[in-house]
């Protein structure tokens, strides 16, 4: 018998069957939607998956691949999953699950002798199921991976030097590097990489012919390019490169692969599965989880997937962003309902908005103006960050000059989680490289100085020390101590 997905797909076909219902909207309905939603958040294209049951709804591409090109969004067109990536890993171990080569509850030790936590109690209890759940207490650190010039082993070292965030199990924040190791210890246990398991063991069998890194993909592949917004409006935005299969984030996928990917979900049966599915950890209803979700009693992270309700109905959901994209997939599993969006144009809402849309629209719900809804959500947050950066512009200490010379600031400041941070000078003007990142800087106040352009902008990165020397600067919340 077929290992993994195998052994679902034997069970699904005897369990599976749509709920009986009226006709589903003609697919011209969506067309409207997408229409109203590409000019009302000003995406360039998007790929739609609407699937109910074992049919598949809708299957389109949307707009265009690039603004410099007039190649159409076709349903094979290729986007970064980000981390929508992640139920693939879930899936993963959820397989081997299904055959008894691990339990979620194992230790992670177990399977990952090498993965440690900072704090002795959460290292001495830390479950694969807590990893998959972002309750281990470790913050997200995403500056660890992101654009950052370690790979996925060299970061979980770091991993260890971690103060947690929040009491072990005592919450829920983001981590992708949980998920890497996760993807880690899959590896372990069978002998064979994250991205080989996950193509044999899901993407064969389903015909998904995704990618698991930017290396792997052909250069004359239909391939969405990235955009996003800028001073003179929409613009080309430079790819995101994953040389390195990251089990946290780094799958392609196309429209047609994401239809086999929500239908399976909605078939199989496998208690390994549901349980991905399935509540682990409560997220608060507060702040922006709040103002994104109105219509929401329960908020709550499975194992890949947020599991919460709409307007009465139950969803299980995730989105992904990487640069000059956004994507999210959904399925309503009383519905038998799935959707997929994938759009280029980086941190827009209008995955959500689509989403909700097309919910309301599937579930014969009231109508709603979503795009007006998160248009708003997306201009007071906008808001609120101006007038925070207004209000500590007003706080400033005006007229004040740096303590010392330039040259004194320059040198090599290290940290030994973060690595090392280069400040030079050159034309009166000091530049702080860190990471992959480059940061002009300004005098701002005494020894701050700001930020004036790139990924960092506006922040401040503070110089300290004593007795006429600098021994350290904060940046990005972290000390670099000077060597």
């Amino acid at each position: 018998m077929r290992r993994g997905i195998g052994i679902w797909a034997i069970v699904a076909v005897a369990v599976f069957a749509p709920p009986a219902r009226a006709a589903d909207p003609a697919p011209a309905a969506v067309d409207r939607v997408l229409a109203d939603a590409l000019k009302a958040w000003q995406v360039p294209g998007a790929a739609v998956v609407v699937v109910r049951g074992d049919r598949t709804l809708v299957l389109k591409g949307y707009g265009r691949k690039a603004l410099s090109s007039p190649d159409a969004v076709t349903p094979d067109t290729l986007f970064p999953l980000a981390s929508c990536s992640k139920a693939f890993t879930a899936a993963l171990l959820a397989t081997l699950a299904d055959e008894g080569k691990l339990t979620w509850d194992d230790p992670v030790r177990n399977h990952l002798p090498s993965f440690r936590l900072s704090d002795p109690n959460a290292d001495a209890m830390v479950t694969l199921r807590d990893l998959l759940s972002h309750r281990t207490g470790v913050g997200g650190h995403d500056l660890l991976w992101y654009r950052s010039p370690w790979g996925v082993d060299e970061v979980l070292k770091k991993v260890e030097l971690l103060p947690l965030s929040y009491p072990f199990r005592g919450g829920f924040e983001y981590s992708s590097l949980m998920y890497m190791a996760a993807g880690r210890a899959a590896a372990r246990v069978t002998g064979e990489p994250w991205e080989k398991l996950v193509r044999r063991r899901l993407c064969d069998p389903l015909g998904m012919g995704c990618y698991f890194s930017t290396r792997e993909i052909p250069p004359l592949a239909d391939r969405a390019a990235g955009h996003r917004r800028g001073k003179g409006g929409v613009e080309p935005m430079p790819p995101f490169d994953m040389p390195e299969p990251n089990p946290a984030g780094s799958v392609h996928a196309t429209a047609r692969d994401l239809a086999a990917w929500l239908k399976f979900h909605l078939a199989t049966k496998s208690k390994s599965l549901d349980e991905t599915h399935s509540p682990q950890v409560i997220i608060r209803l507060e702040g922006a989880a709040k103002a994104m979700n109105p219509d929401t009693v329960q908020l709550s992270y499975g194992m890949g997937w947020v599991v919460c309700d709409h307007r009465g109905k139950r969803v299980v959901l995730h989105g992904g962003q990487i640069d000059g994209f956004r994507v999210q997939l959904a399925f309503l599993p009383e519905e038998k309902l799935g959707i997929a969006l994938m759009n280029n144009l980086h941190e827009t809402r209008m995955n959500q908005s689509v989403t909700n849309t097309l919910i309301d629209l599937y579930c014969d719900l009231p109508p709603r103006d979503w795009n007006a809804f998160f248009l708003k959500v997306v201009a007071d947050d906008e808001a609120a960050k101006r007038a925070e950066i207004a209000a500590r512009d007003q706080a400033r200490k005006a007229g004040t000059n740096p303590s010392l010379a330039l040259e004194s600031y320059t040198g090599e400041y290290e940290n030994p989680i973060w690595g090392n941070a280069k400040v030079t000078a050159k034309d009166g003007q000091l530049v702080l490289e860190w990471s992959t990142f480059r940061c002009p800087l300004e005098h701002y106040q005494l020894d701050e100085f700001r930020v004036t352009e790139g990924h960092f902008a506006d922040r401040l990165a503070e110089f300290a020390g004593a007795g006429g020397k600098v021994t350290a600067v904060r940046f990005h919340g972290e000390v670099f101590k000077k060597k």
